[in-house]
């Protein structure tokens, strides 16, 4: 009997919100669910499989894939919470509604901008090495992180932005940043590119070839490859990688 009393004293709109709330949470699990079979018939476990973030996901008994799916799902679950509690005519719900209306979805993207600019991070820096892996010059090996801390960067400042964070200090700090990559590659390359100008040199004007038996320095031996960075020296089983700069400052000996 006071079952029945209690159930006829509750409002409808209590009713409502309940109903609301149990469809939002059907809604989070199939946003969830076909969320992370769109991600994995698009391919991206493999796309991003080797990446820091994946390997760190993995540890942690996750993928990176069920991480985005969740995300998802979670906002979906928290709108339709708001909107039960809006709709149950609940003390202050309608103020609070109003300031996380504009700011929640903003958040959610913010988070999934950052997840994706770290996944696209590692995956940039483990494609610059496979590319740089045949350059055996010590100057490039810090290229494959610049690139992926650039990305990181670019990734935090787009997310910054939808969380309305002032454009003109994004706009300082981007300018900053480019500013100090510029000087900090003009530095770090500083001697690859004086490689590269005394490997075209070398290249162009023919100063010795493959088969050649030539000394640069303490180094002698039968020349095994020439291009735009370094000369491959070989002899006595031992090969020696020497950057055109060292040929082109300390000079060089043809052997007859």
């Amino acid at each position: 009997m006071q079952a029945q009393q209690f159930l006829t004293e509750v409002p409808p709109r209590w009713w409502l919100a309940l109903a609301v709330l149990f469809i939002g949470i059907l809604l989070s699990y199939v946003v969830t669910v076909v969320n992370r079979r769109l991600l994995e018939r698009a391919g991206v476990p493999r796309a991003i499989e080797g990446t820091a973030f994946e390997r760190m996901a993995h540890e942690l008994g996750t993928s990176t894939v069920s991480i985005v799916a969740k995300l998802s799902g979670y906002f979906v679950f928290l709108l339709t919470l708001f909107v039960a509690l809006t709709v149950a005519q609940i003390e202050y719900t309608t103020l609070f509604w109003s300031g996380v209306v504009g700011f929640l979805p903003g958040l959610f993207l913010a988070v999934l901008i950052l997840i994706i600019g770290i996944v696209v991070g590692d995956k940039v820096e483990l494609l610059v090495q496979e590319r740089l892996r045949g350059v055996k010059v010590p100057e490039v090996n810090f290229l494959p992180r610049l690139a992926k801390y650039s990305v990181f960067y670019v990734a935090a400042l787009i997310a910054l932005s939808q969380i309305e964070v002032a454009t003109l200090a994004l706009i300082v700090l981007l300018g900053v940043y480019a500013l100090a990559i510029v000087l900090f590659s003009l530095v770090a390359l500083r001697p690859m590119l004086q490689s590269a100008a005394a490997g075209t040199y070398l290249l162009l004007t023919q100063t010795y070839g493959i088969g050649d038996e030539i000394r640069i320095g303490e180094h002698n031996g039968i020349v095994q490859e020439v291009d735009v960075l370094v000369t491959r020296v070989e002899t006595d089983g031992e090969e020696y990688i020497i950057p055109n700069r060292q040929v082109f400052n300390q000079g060089i000996v043809r052997v007859r």
